[in-house]
């Protein structure tokens, strides 16, 4: 299978080696939004683009298309709403999108479209520590038979475990490539995991994250900008795209 060449995995991998390899193949990334690209939410056109054209996506691409792989897998999966925390408690249904695996009588939360967020799957039935390598989660109950998690003492977000259809998000997806007031058509992002930590590319900068939060950075040319969206991420581009809404 060609899903599973592009992230260097093996059809018996384990679910959380599926989940390790794809977060260090594919990255997070907001290109395609400056690129006016706008790919419809259906699962063909999503593997299309993660695989056939070697990109990566936002959460409801890249939780979208690992949700297809998934299922072809024969694993029990479907998308989830999330509410992202924020200073005032939590953002608005479908701002995010997760997903739930149904496993052993387990139901289990896979995320590869947060960023930097867990790189294992959580379960959901779990009220202890689950740690791993980027630190320490825990799942609470919250209203509503809503689910929150926490990273190292501090909210994440809030899930409604409830199943939802991938057509369920197109509003919010749509609303996040488009608006002047959605965090992704400030600025480009393009994030990836890697062994060690993590590594990105925000607007001019190149950030190195280990896993023990150690941090360096530094300002790219444009020509560096391009080289290292090439050779880091694997995304060619003939021009850095320029960014739709620009913070005034």
């Amino acid at each position: 299978m060609a899903y599973l060449a592009r992230i260097g995995a093996a059809a018996d991998d384990p679910l959380d080696g599926l989940v390790r390899r794809h977060l260090e193949a594919v990255p997070f990334e907001n290109l395609s939004v400056h690129e006016r690209d706008a790919v419809p939410l259906e699962d063909a056109s999503l593997v299309e683009k993660v695989v056939d054209r070697g990109r990566g996506g936002f959460c409801y691409e890249l939780n979208g298309a690992f949700a297809a792989l998934l299922g072809a897998l024969g694993w029990d999966v479907t998308p989830c709403s999330v509410r992202v925390a924020i200073d005032e408690g939590f953002s608005f249904p479908g701002d995010h999108m997760a997903l739930v695996v149904s496993s052993g009588g387990r139901r289990l939360l896979v995320d590869v479209g947060f960023g930097r967020f867990a790189t294992r799957a959580l379960d959901l039935g779990e009220r202890g520590e689950q740690p791993d390598r980027v630190g320490t989660f825990i799942v609470s109950e919250a209203p509503d038979g809503e689910l929150d998690v926490a990273w190292d003492g501090r909210a994440v977000y809030r899930l409604d475990p409830r199943p939802r259809l991938l057509a369920d998000f197109v509003p919010m997806a749509w609303w996040h490539r488009t608006s002047p007031t959605s965090p992704f058509t400030h600025g480009l992002a393009c994030s990836r995991l890697t062994p060690s930590g993590r590594v990105t590319i925000s607007g001019e900068r190149f950030i190195e994250t280990a896993d023990d939060g150690a941090r360096t950075e530094r300002e790219l040319s444009v020509d560096e900008q391009l080289a290292t969206y090439r050779d880091i991420f694997g995304i060619a581009l003939d021009a850095v795209p320029p960014v739709l809404h620009p913070a005034s």
